[in-house]
């Protein structure tokens, strides 16, 4: 019997984007915001924390690709 290994993806491959989601934000709410980036901007869910005041830490990543990194730095701050 062979023991098969998973590697890793490599972290350069992709960009991420992380979100802070308050408390105040449902459950249904906080899912709808979620596939509308994954749905319009390409992105992925990795990783879901919860916090034990309620809120969120979520982050998105996306494969990379040539034009991605030509957002300015600052172009997510609205989310």
């Amino acid at each position: 019997m062979t023991s098969s290994t998973r590697s890793a993806p490599d972290e350069d491959e992709y960009d991420f984007l992380p979100l802070r989601l308050p408390r105040e934000v449902s459950r249904v709410t906080a899912a709808m915001r979620l596939a509308i980036e994954a749905e319009f901007g390409g992105w992925e869910l990795s990783r879901v924390r919860l916090y034990t005041d309620g809120s969120r830490r979520v982050l998105l990543r996306r494969k990379r690709t040539k034009t991605s990194g030509m957002l300015p730095p600052d172009a997510t701050k609205g989310l």
